[in-house]
């Protein structure tokens, strides 16, 4: 036989041939049947692997769905194809009528929705199973290697609450233009909720320049984990050039909302709009993995624990949350058997820190293998082009059941879920022009007891030139109108799912009396802090600590008040979330009642339950007052002064 040597060619016939007998590619090496070295070496063939679910919405297991949330979503990671109505299905147990809905993809081929018929409204407080079984690769032929299910429970209530821009990248300046900006940077804006992914498109998401400079052409993609839109120019910005990004109010959530951008007051929609300056564009550099969580080797992961890894980005850029998904980053357990995610995420302060959260518990006993994906279909940075990661980074850990010390889960909310606050039965106030509620609000008082207040649908509460607040929501109350007999229902049912939320706070078991009592100036990790009486925030700020943890949860109970901030121009006192800390996960149980900020100004985190009244600044101030999370009152009223309110 006549050695192959560099300028031979592999005949496709014999290189199958040669592969089945030798496990070898055509070339050389020191076969001594291929010949020596030099001769051009055929990979082995690629192999083809089953498309996966990365994402999908609503969430699993989450629970006061809107009733009007009729756009159910699923992220895969390589275009697909649908095969029919049943391909996407959601059913429900009855005497609920299993809903029939129309499923398209979008311009990607990687985003599936199965939009309800029209007028069709989800029943309330049912739990319902969506189902992915139908969907191929259009680039091997393969199918989903089983099923995709997973389940949600819907509220009492629709949804009409505006979804907004949470940030930018580039940040958005007030002023702008935001100058320094690398000329080698992906536009992203990241959502407060996740969105229609038909209605994240070249037309709904812009970034132009004016002459002479031409507007770059690029891509947008919409990733439904991360809520994230992403432009992606063709080639480098120009340097020295201003560009403006906008999101148009095209762009709508699950629930049709339009978008609450930043060129019109709300409650009216419209585009979010924001302007930046390059320069000189950052030099390539791969990025890495900096830590996990759990470490490798850790041999006491909890069976309810998530997974993450942090990165290490030289170019000073996020990660690029397209790249970020559940078929980048993969957990496996015993023969290498697959662990099914719930989610794979980016965190919203860096964007550098993915999650991956199991869709079921994982299995004391067993040693599971995670891996984030390096090479050029693996984790990217947000540079254009996106720099990798050189290889995957692997690391395996042991799950045990974790009984000690007792771990907080995340509380219920049920009917009460949507609201940013509620009055109990006393109503709720507003004092002047800047007050925004990212939420509904209600109260079981009459409609008059609520004032300074107006919602999306135009209903008006005592509203003066001075004291006009918005509500990016509803607002539910008792008669007379605008509150009729059915807002009087979901006004009821939100106060008993709050009573009950409240009973399951004081149930827990107590936990460390933090502080004496004095929060501020404290780091604290995830668990249950205790007071007999009251706890205060007036020292400095709070640091609750997630650890890497974006499931953890933070419960503060205490018998008697709560207090944050002092008296003072410099009195405001805020919460700072590290490392993954999350509002949504924060809860206060407050045995009387909860003044937060009587200075004004400052930021507070986490759902306020209290017995009594929920004060936020006092009249007079004019600074901004922020609490992303709920301020609920059972049996008194909540008070507003120029206060923002962010539903978490």
């Amino acid at each position: 036989m006549k050695p192959l040597n560099s300028q031979s060619r592999c005949r496709p016939w014999l290189a199958a041939v040669l592969l089945s007998a030798l496990a070898a590619g055509c070339g050389g090496g020191r076969d001594p049947i291929l010949g020596s070295g030099g001769a051009t070496v055929v990979p082995p063939a690629a192999v083809l692997v089953a498309p996966v679910v990365t994402a999908v919405a609503p969430a699993p297991g989450s629970t006061g769905v809107a009733l009007n949330n009729t756009l159910i979503t699923a992220a895969f990671n390589e275009p697909v194809s649908m095969t029919g109505a049943a391909s996407f299905t959601l059913s429900c147990a009855a005497p609920c009528a299993s809903p029939a809905g129309v499923v398209a993809l979008d311009s990607t081929q990687q985003l599936a929705t199965l939009a309800l018929a029209p007028a069709t409204t989800l029943a309330a407080s049912t739990t319902y199973t969506a189902t992915v079984s139908g969907a191929t690769s259009l680039a091997s032929g393969l199918a989903l290697a089983s099923p995709y299910v997973w389940r949600f429970t819907t509220g009492a209530t629709a949804d009409t609450t505006r979804p907004r821009v949470s940030f930018t990248v580039p940040a958005t300046a007030n002023p702008g233009p935001l100058t320094g900006v690398p000329a080698n940077t992906a536009i992203k804006a990241a959502f407060t909720e996740a969105m229609a992914p038909g209605t994240i498109t070249a037309a709904s998401f812009t970034v132009t320049c004016a002459a002479p400079c031409v507007s770059p052409a690029g891509s947008v993609s919409y990733s439904l984990a991360s809520k994230t839109a992403i432009f992606r120019p063709a080639a480098a910005l120009a340097v020295g050039a201003t560009y403006t990004a906008t999101v148009t109010a095209a762009a709508t959530d699950l629930a049709r909302n339009q978008l609450a951008g930043n060129q019109a007051p709300l409650p009216a929609a419209s585009n979010h709009v924001w302007t930046f300056t390059t320069a000189a564009p950052v030099a390539p550099a791969n990025v890495s993995v900096l830590s996990t969580q759990p470490a490798a080797g850790a041999a006491n992961v909890c069976t309810n624990a998530s997974i993450n890894a942090s990165f290490s980005v030289p170019s000073g850029f996020e990660m690029d949350p397209a790249t970020v998904n559940a078929a980048t980053f993969t957990v496996t357990g015993p023969a290498l058997a697959p662990v099914v995610a719930a989610s794979v995420v980016l965190d919203d302060a860096t964007g550098r820190v993915a999650t991956f959260t199991p869709l079921a518990a994982l299995t004391a006993g067993v040693t599971y293998s995670a891996v984030v994906k390096g090479g050029a279909t693996g984790v990217k940075d947000l540079a254009i082009p996106g720099n990798p990661m050189l290889a995957s980074h692997a690391w395996s850990f042991t799950a045990v059941n974790c009984t000690v010390p007792p771990v907080p889960s995340a509380i219920v909310l049920g009917a009460a879920a949507p609201f940013a606050s509620y009055g109990g039965t006393a109503g709720m106030t507003n004092q002047g022009i800047d007050t925004v509620i990212n939420g509904d609000i209600g109260t079981t008082a009459v409609s008059t007891g609520v004032t300074g207040f107006q919602d999306t649908a135009g209903n008006v509460y005592t509203v003066t030139p001075l004291n006009k607040g918005v509500v990016n929501g509803s607002i539910y109350t008792y008669p007379p109108a605008p509150g009729n007999a059915a807002t009087k229902v979901i006004a009821d049912a939100a106060l008993a799912a709050a009573q009950v939320a409240y009973n399951q706070l004081v149930a827990m078991p107590p936990g460390a009396y933090a502080g004496a009592g004095e929060l501020g100036l404290l780091t604290l990790a995830p668990g249950t802090y205790t007071s007999a009486t009251s706890y205060q925030l007036t020292q400095g700020d709070l640091t609750l600590d997630a650890q890497g943890d974006p499931n953890a949860v933070f419960v503060f109970q205490m018998g008697s008040s709560l207090t944050v901030g002092i008296a003072g121009p410099t009195g405001a006192r805020s919460i700072v979330l590290k490392n993954g800390a999350q509002a949504k996960n924060v809860f206060w149980q407050v045995g009387t009642s909860a003044t937060i900020n009587a200075a004004g100004g400052g930021f507070m985190k986490g759902t306020i339950i209290a017995q009594q009244a929920v004060t936020f600044s006092t009249a007079g101030n004019a600074k901004l007052t922020v609490l992303d999370g709920r301020a609920l009152s059972l049996i008194s009223g909540v008070t507003m002064v120029n206060t923002r309110i962010n539903l978490p």
